[in-house]
């Protein structure tokens, strides 16, 4: 069975839907990188931007798109 690019597409939109659904359901966060930024987006749907400073220590900023 061979996938087209729009076929492709609606099943990658519906997997991210379905992952999103599962960590909001059980309270985690999902992690992603978007505009070249780490991005943690917690399960009330509030995005931070994750930074490591030179001695490797993480912080978080309140992100938005």
């Amino acid at each position: 069975m061979t996938v087209d690019r729009k076929q492709l597409q609606e099943i990658l939109k519906k997997a991210n839907q379905y992952a999103r659904k599962q960590a909001k359901e059980s309270g985690a966060s999902i992690y992603y990188i978007k505009n070249n930024k780490r991005v943690r987006e917690d399960a009330e749907g509030n995005k931070f931007e994750i930074v490591y400073d030179s001695a490797g220590k993480r912080q978080e900023f309140a992100y938005h798109d």
